[in-house]
């Protein structure tokens, strides 16, 4: 066995024992490749991919598409929020929707530190949803609730965003 192969396979246990220790939902796709689901509160679950490769192990986590509107405020506020996140920052792909992602140095990887990421991925799109989804989405989100209320639907899972929506709704 290679150095690499070594390491790879080191990688893969540590990441395996991590996640069953931790009781995450998980599925290996290959050595050293897993698809996490963290669940949450505002975003009810986060996927996550962990993928060792021959140096290093990439986190990347879908938080939402593309905003709607407000483009600036929403970037803005990805780029100052950057500042505090640990092991991971916020990247948009080739069509704007808003990832967190992280690459980590396989040689310094540890139980520890994997579920020190996995926690700050999970507190960050969870904890800053409800914030993209007003600062990106206030305007369907206001069409959605009127929607709603025509129709007699439930606003139950809206409730977070009633202050967008005036007070007489």
């Amino acid at each position: 066995m290679t150095a690499e192969q070594s390491r790879l396979a080191r990688t893969d246990e540590l990441i395996r024992s991590t996640v069953a220790e931790s009781g995450l939902a998980h599925e290996r796709h290959g050595e050293g490749k897993y698809f996490v689901t963290l669940p949450g509160s505002k975003k009810l679950q986060t996927n996550c991919w962990l993928v060792a490769g021959e140096h290093a192990l990439v986190v990347e986590a879908f938080v939402c598409r593309r905003p709607d509107e407000a483009h600036e405020r929403v970037y803005r506020f990805l780029l100052q929020r950057n500042a505090k996140l640990y092991g991971v920052c916020y990247t948009l792909d080739s069509v704007g929707d808003i990832y967190l992602v992280g690459r980590h140095d396989l040689d310094t990887i540890s139980s520890g530190e994997l579920d020190r990421i996995l926690g700050q991925v999970l507190e960050a799109a969870d904890g800053d949803f409800n914030t993209l989804l007003e600062l990106g989405f206030a305007g369907s989100i206001q069409r959605e609730w009127d929607w709603r209320v025509s129709r007699g639907e439930s606003l139950a899972n809206l409730r977070a965003f009633k202050h967008l929506v005036g007070p007489d709704s």
